[in-house]
């Protein structure tokens, strides 16, 4: 039996309180929403979200977990009850991260996830192209996406993995507008990768839905017991839930990629629902950002096949399920991680 809990977001400015065993969020003093609290996994709130004390308590109590970002998506606090999961696992993983060859291996197979779904996203999308310099773009990083797949095989250390990671996340991003429809390039094409902030409004959208993805990714690893802070491909840095910045690799581009270019393509995101702010920096409008998280969660609920199970699963369970799987591995219970890899 399969469970996908939602997770509830809360993108405006309001007050959410406790009403029996139903959270009721409030705005300027109406109510804007009712939900059971036993349908919820998790509550993100965004900006200026004030949560009850009842709220923290009995969200703490059930095991679920109330996540503070700002506006843009980028992470500010998260509160949880006891920390759960089998500490011998965590000691495993600590024993684990200090072997520099299974670290490695890990690594790759997080970097091998990642190209070889950005590959699948470039390969569909030259197929769907109705221009043939837009198909012969993408058909080129294709190629130059496998050899660094082929490259990373005989990989020798951590900063020569990371060196083909980035270099192939170069070719990726410079025919991004190849992805786009001609009439939205010029308001969506990003100007490289820019973060904190923004400086276009693809980079805006992008950041906001990586900070979805990670949160998703994170969650994952804590249920099964993992401590998110002990990655490998990623350095570990105070306050960095670097595994989950390893997990999330494998998703980066079939989850948040295609769903900010499925937006902008069908017209559902346009440049107007974004304001350029003093500095350069972008921003998203509370309403494209209301519409982009009802998306996500679209999106975490549509049916895949997973490589290693003979039935469909919801897509957002695909990160519990990876995260189950390193538990495995760094337990000693299977050889190699692998990544989960759209077909």
């Amino acid at each position: 039996m399969q469970t996908l809990l939602n997770t509830l977001y809360l993108t405006l400015p309001g007050y959410l309180h406790l009403e029996n065993a139903t959270l009721r969020f409030e705005v300027e003093h109406e109510t804007k929403l009712r939900v059971p609290l036993h349908h919820l996994g998790s509550v993100v709130c965004f900006g200026d979200v004030l949560v009850s004390p009842a709220v923290m308590s009995q969200l703490a109590e059930e095991g679920k977990s109330l996540i503070f970002l700002d506006r843009n998506g980028r992470f500010r606090a998260r509160m949880e009850g006891p920390i759960s999961g089998n500490v011998l696992l965590r000691m495993a993983q600590y024993e684990r991260s200090k072997d520099a060859d299974f670290a490695l291996r890990v690594a790759k197979a997080c970097i091998a996830g990642k190209l070889r779904n950005s590959r699948f996203v470039l390969q569909r999308a030259a197929r769907d192209a109705q221009k043939e310099d837009d198909a012969l773009a993408l058909r080129q990083t294709v190629s130059a996406l496998a050899s660094a797949l082929r490259n990373l095989e005989s990989a020798p250390d951590m900063d020569t993995v990371r060196g083909y990671e980035g270099e192939a996340a170069r070719e990726y991003f410079a025919v991004f507008p190849h992805l786009i429809r001609p009439d939205q390039r010029e308001a969506f094409t990003p100007h490289g990768r820019t973060r904190r902030p923004p400086q276009d409004r693809m980079n805006a959208l992008l950041s906001f839905l990586y900070s979805l993805l990670m949160n998703d990714c994170r969650s994952a690893l804590e249920t099964v017991g993992l401590d998110v802070q002990m990655g490998f491909l990623h350095s570990v840095r105070p306050g960095r839930a670097a595994l989950a910045l390893d997990l999330m690799e494998e998703f980066r581009s079939l989850w948040a990629d295609r769903l900010a270019l499925t937006l902008i393509n069908r017209l559902q995101l346009k440049a107007s629902d974004f304001d350029l702010r003093p500095g350069g920096s972008v921003q998203m409008k509370d309403a494209a950002r209301k519409d982009l998280v009802i998306a996500y969660q679209e999106r975490k609920a549509e049916l895949t096949s997973h490589p290693m199970l003979e039935e469909k699963m919801a897509f957002g369970l695909v990160p519990q399920l990876q995260a189950r799987l390193l538990a495995r591995v760094i337990r000693g219970e299977a050889e190699d991680y692998l990544p989960y890899l759209e077909r």
